[in-house]
């Protein structure tokens, strides 16, 4: 199960982004939901076999909703922003903790879920009929309901082509990425062996650890001493937790306090660098633009002001795209 990760983190701060303004201006472009997976009627946005929708939630308060996936139907959603949520069925956590954007969910049909969202959210739903998936078989549906492919590149850069076209996106275009989103599900090779995600005590441990010692050298031994790992199982298992690499995780925690002194103070570039744990300011651009599509300087101009960031999904790295089934965290 994945768990409160990222909650004693400061990368999840909210940045303004693109993707977190308040219901961005591409939002009517698709069927909009008030109420959680079920389209708003009346707006023709695909044709009748894949219909895509577009759920945000600007609020902080804790909400519930809950829905049943149509028996004739599969349900896609895609995150476009970070955001922290709990999935359930029934008795059964599905997912807890921080979603990151580019995280692909995939329900079968006629299965129940239900969703508190804990922090603003915005996702992509696709409700795609089973007929478009190329060989549909009774042990499809069961072996991907519930699942969690962690910052999916590719569902990731479908949606984010799809949001590109704004009001300009036709039923036609539309239906052409919601069944390339299908055949890519439906051709995913699943792991052999599933590894368990990381136990939330542990994660938060390590979670603590690189929160007071980013500015400092961190190696993968530090952080699986700290979780109480070898290296290859903690590697394994932190990947299954968050859908970050440690090494990955630590650069993201690194930026994300680079934002704050970019913002807040007037710090030169090459001392923001250092307080944040990276030897050169060469280096520390180099990884700032390739997590946010952007330089410091011009971050920190947009930042200054009221702009908003425009990160390039082709700069986020190498996501994991780790698929992820519930497990019972220790």
């Amino acid at each position: 199960m994945l768990t409160d990760m990222h909650a004693a983190g400061a990368w999840l701060s909210y940045q303004t982004t693109r993707y977190d303004a308040d219901f961005p201006s591409e939002t009517h472009a698709f069927r909009h939901e008030r109420k959680w997976r079920r389209p708003e009627q009346g707006i023709s946005t695909t044709a009748e076999d894949i219909t895509i929708s577009r759920w945000s939630y600007a609020g902080t308060a804790v909400r519930q909703e809950d829905a049943t996936t149509p028996p004739d139907r599969y349900f896609f959603s895609i995150a476009l922003k970070t955001t922290r949520l709990k999935l359930t069925r029934g008795n059964h956590t599905v997912f807890d903790g921080i979603m990151p954007a580019g995280t692909l969910y995939v329900g079968a049909p006629s299965k129940q879920l239900s969703a508190q969202f804990h922090a603003p959210c915005d996702f992509l739903h696709f409700h795609v009929s089973a007929n478009c998936f190329p060989s549909p078989e009774p042990a499809t549906a069961e072996g991907l309901n519930d699942l969690v492919l962690l910052r999916d590149p590719f569902a990731e850069q479908l949606a984010k082509a799809l949001t590109d076209h704004g009001n300009s996106a036709d039923q036609e275009f539309a239906r052409c990425i919601g069944q390339t989103l299908a055949m890519h599900v439906a051709r995913r090779e699943l792991p052999r062996t599933k590894v368990n995600a990381l136990p939330k005590w542990r994660l938060r441990r390590v979670e603590e650890y690189v929160r007071t010692h980013f500015d400092r050298r961190i190696s993968l031994s530090d952080l699986a001493k700290v979780a109480g790992l070898s290296r290859m199982h903690f590697a394994a298992q932190f990947r299954a937790a968050t859908g970050y690499r440690p090494r990955e995780y630590l650069l993201h925690q690194r930026i994300e306090h680079a934002k704050s002194l970019l913002s807040n103070t007037e710090t030169a570039l090459a001392e923001v660098a250092l307080a944040v744990g990276f030897c050169t300011q060469a280096h520390f651009s180099t990884v700032f633009k390739r997590i946010t599509g952007d330089t410091p300087a011009r971050w920190r101009c947009a930042s200054r002001n009221g702009l908003p960031s425009v990160p390039s999904l082709r700069h986020t790295g190498q996501p994991s795209a780790a698929p992820h089934r519930a497990t019972a965290a220790a």
